[in-house]
């Protein structure tokens, strides 16, 4: 149920209204096994596993989906590899060149053929929505499954203007100056994880530690040579760690043993089980979510 990863979009209080409809929406977009001819689909699954119908979650104000995706394994290098040898044969036979037309032939002829014998890889991506206070909170650190998630809210709902983060602040200046004064906000302390690079040039020189006392001068004469903070080990409140990158995503996620050893394990079911840990999730998340908007300016759009 925790998160691993957190991309982050807002939403107005308008569209929060709008995902009301979620519940009705999603079942005419449920994930449809992907068919023979084709190479992926994608729709909605249960948050709550495969054993579950609902294809939505809700625990207050906060309601949780999760996209799946059945991808074919057809590599570019398979089909390449029989397409070079079904033209190599045709050139030996017959001893003529292959037009232009007659290759794009041959390759879909190749692709008909192997599609229905590729392998089928499953995946799964959850995200959950903050309707009180415009959160759209998603489970990966690619910015494309971020943005696929997206879609396929906005498929179902017909539209889902969820804007990606617009700082006001930048965070790779913040972060930087975080690291050269020591001066973090309250409640926020340095990590054991940083990458420096010189933001000179593309090509500038990296400097990355992971498991490293950050608050040492040893870290701090990179930034005498310029370097500027990409992404930064942070523990918040001494019960999440991560480590945030320039563009506010938040990899690595994890509640401390503060978090876990307030866990109740004594649930009456699974059921019981699973709103209780979208609950404790969704409540520590809220509060984090409200100091990046605090730190970094992120306003909820109107």
């Amino acid at each position: 149920m925790f998160f691993r990863n957190i991309t982050l979009f807002r939403f107005s209080a308008a569209v929060s209204r709008d995902l009301s409809r979620l519940d009705d929406a999603l079942p005419d977009h449920r994930l449809r096994p992907v068919g023979p001819m084709e190479l992926s689909t994608r729709g909605f699954v249960s948050p709550l596993g495969r054993n579950d119908d609902a294809l939505t979650h809700s625990v207050g104000l906060c309601t949780m989906v999760t996209v799946g995706s059945e991808d074919k394994l057809l590599s570019s290098s398979v089909v390449n590899d029989e397409l070079a040898a079904r033209i190599q044969k045709i050139v030996d036979d017959e001893g003529r060149r292959v037009s232009g037309r007659e290759r794009k032939r041959i390759k879909d002829d190749v692709l008909d053929e192997l599609l229905p014998r590729a392998f089928v890889m499953a995946s799964r991506v959850r995200a959950y929505a903050d309707k009180a206070n415009g959160w759209m909170v998603v489970d990966t650190s690619s910015r494309k499954a971020a943005e696929d998630v997206l879609s396929q809210v906005r498929e179902g709902l017909g539209s889902f203007p969820a804007m990606p983060l617009a700082p006001e602040e930048s965070p790779r200046i913040l972060m930087t100056n975080w690291l050269a004064s020591g001066d973090l906000p309250a409640g926020l302390a340095l990590g054991d994880e940083i990458e420096l690079r010189d933001p000179a040039t593309a090509s500038g020189a990296i400097a990355r530690c992971r498991r490293q006392d950050l608050d040492t001068d040893e870290v701090r004469e990179h930034l005498r040579t310029g370097k500027q903070v990409f992404r930064l080990g942070l523990v918040f409140d001494d019960r999440i760690s991560f480590v945030l990158d320039e563009s506010l995503v938040l990899r690595r996620v994890r509640f401390t043993d503060v978090v876990l050893d307030e866990q109740d394990d004594s649930h009456e079911s699974a059921a019981a089980e699973a709103d209780a840990n979208f609950a404790l999730l969704s409540l520590e998340y809220q509060r984090l979510l409200a100091k990046l908007a605090e730190w970094f300016r992120l306003p909820r759009p109107e």
